[in-house]
């Protein structure tokens, strides 16, 4: 078998494994989108769609890290080629994790249904998912454009995301100060909130994953974490 004919084989196995990721980070995507709707209309069939999905997902990173060990024992890549498979693997691992948080949202719909809503809570979590949901999309166009601007940009707006979250927070609070009949609805909204903003996250490491693609190291920016509710004691206070 010819150098060239090795080569060119080993692109359409890569081809194909980048195509699976973006597969799943469409699914991924859905499943965002479908969860924080199923919260807003209180649609417990929606959110059985985003459960269902979750498998879908599960599979497909399956299926990408058995093809990307196939690839590295029977291709011996390059440094620059097994750099990508790693981090098509990462990549794979972030996707499965935000999944899993949409699910648990999905998961929750069906006991929020039968509480009282919270004013204007279920409308706020629907505007973060959407803003992570774009993050991703924006994430998985960097990776396959290979634009580390974009993908830098990406990581930026994670603080928006969180300081959503920190927002939502101090309001479950005021919710539940106000009247103790709202705790248990506000607990599960606020476990809502903070896997949103986990999965904010994970796009944040799929982002950088793509600097590190093109600029070969993970980017130190020293990025501050928006997120204080477990250090600042006045996010207590309402």
């Amino acid at each position: 078998m010819s150098e060239e004919h090795i080569v060119k084989s080993f692109d359409r196995d890569l081809e194909a494994i980048q195509a699976q990721i973006m597969k799943m980070g469409g699914l991924v995507e859905e499943s965002i989108l479908k969860a924080s709707q199923s919260l807003d209309d209180r649609d417990e069939e929606l959110a059985e769609q985003v459960r269902n999905s979750d498998k879908a997902i599960d599979g497909l990173e399956f299926l990408i890290n058995e093809n990307c060990a196939r690839l590295i024992a029977l291709r011996a890549p390059a440094a620059s080629d097994l750099r990508v498979i790693l981090s098509v693997m990462k990549i794979a691992g972030n996707l499965e994790r935000i999944g899993d948080y949409a699910n648990n949202m999905a998961k929750r719909t069906g006991v929020l249904v039968q509480m009282s809503p919270i004013n204007g809570s279920h409308a706020a979590l629907r505007r973060m998912a959407r803003e992570v949901q774009l993050m991703l999309k924006d994430a998985l166009d960097a990776y396959i454009q290979r634009d580390a601007e974009l993908a830098m940009d990406v990581i930026h707006r994670d603080e928006d995301v969180d300081q959503m979250y920190n927002a939502l927070f101090r309001e479950f609070l005021t919710f539940m100060m106000e009247d103790p009949r709202n705790i248990t609805a506000c607990m599960h909204l606020h476990f809502i909130a903070k896997n949103t903003e986990r999965m904010g996250d994970h796009v944040t490491s799929i982002a950088e994953q793509v600097i590190y693609l093109v600029e070969g190291e993970i980017p130190d920016i020293g990025r501050p974490k928006g997120d204080l509710t477990s250090v600042d004691p006045q996010l207590g206070k309402v």
